[in-house]
């Protein structure tokens, strides 16, 4: 068994297949470890440093599938894409269609990806920074947060999978050429107003900065949510399925929504109506 560490990096995936291909290895032959495997697992036999004589060609759709799946976050993240991509090279391109087993896996995985992109795009909410009028301030804390000009804008979220990088350039048209910040768990972007600069480790005070800021317009915002909150049109399903009750902490509402759901179902469904709509008998069909 070969066993590889690819870092959750695809090109460095990509470089690791091709060797694999040339050499002709079945994918049972081969798995990807994560990180905190390392020391558990030894390899039996050694990865092949020089490409062998098979050469693989295979449809630059099939690339964009696998790197788009290498996203997502889970069991056997790499070792699937490396089956796709074997029998596609070796002629059979059905596992690259949701109608077959493997590949609908890695549709599934396709899926998760573009949701997560979507929650990200929907429910990050940027807090605006104060503006610090001493410039030495500014440049001690641009150093701190290793910067050359301090964010505008900062952002947390929590997604479930590796979608920040590509995800996050949705915003660059959005905010024009304000200066922003997203911080995870595990990586970070910022955008100076030119480019795009990717952390994969987030840096701790990026964290911090994000976790912390307070946003001076937060009390008007709840207010304004309270009362825009509809009980007579409630469905806690729906609204799960749409808003996923994992983003609600890092919502600025979010500690609002459970009582505001607690409440229209205890009453406020029926009294969130209007009167005269309440009051109004059904109407009866006759035959």
């Amino acid at each position: 068994m070969i066993i590889l560490d690819c870092d959750d990096l695809f090109e460095t995936w990509r470089q690791q297949a091709r060797w694999l291909l040339s050499h002709q290895i079945n994918p049972d032959q081969v798995t990807w470890r994560v990180p905190e495997d390392a020391d558990l697992f030894s390899s039996d036999h050694a990865v092949p440093d020089q490409m062998g004589p098979f050469q693989a060609k295979v449809p630059l759709a099939l690339l964009e599938l696998l790197q788009n799946a290498a996203q997502y976050c889970g069991e056997q993240r790499w070792t699937l894409l490396y089956e796709v991509l074997w029998r596609v090279s070796h002629g059979d391109r059905t596992a690259m269609l949701a109608g077959d087993k493997l590949g609908s896996e890695l549709h599934r995985r396709l899926k998760r990806v573009s949701r997560e992109a979507h929650h990200l795009h929907a429910f990050l909410r940027f807090i605006a920074l104060p503006a610090d009028p001493n410039p030495k301030d500014l440049s001690v804390k641009a150093a701190l947060l290793d910067m050359q000009t301090l964010p505008e804008f900062v952002a947390w979220h929590e997604p479930a999978h590796d979608i920040l990088r590509t995800a996050s350039e949705h915003f660059i048209g959005r905010l024009g050429r304000h200066r922003w910040m997203i911080a995870t768990p595990n990586d970070g972007v910022f955008y100076d107003g030119q480019q795009l600069v990717h952390k994969r480790r987030c840096p701790e005070a990026w964290k911090a900065l994000a976790r912390n800021a307070d946003d001076p317009h937060g009390e008007l915002w709840l207010t304004y949510y309270s009362h825009i909150f509809n009980p007579a049109r409630l469905n806690p399903k729906v609204m799960q399925g749409h808003l996923p009750a994992r983003f609600w902490k890092n919502l600025p509402e979010g500690p609002l929504i459970p009582a505001l759901i607690s409440e229209a179902r205890t009453g406020k469904q029926r009294d969130g109506q209007a009167r005269q709509i309440a009051e109004r008998r059904g109407k009866v069909i006759r035959r």
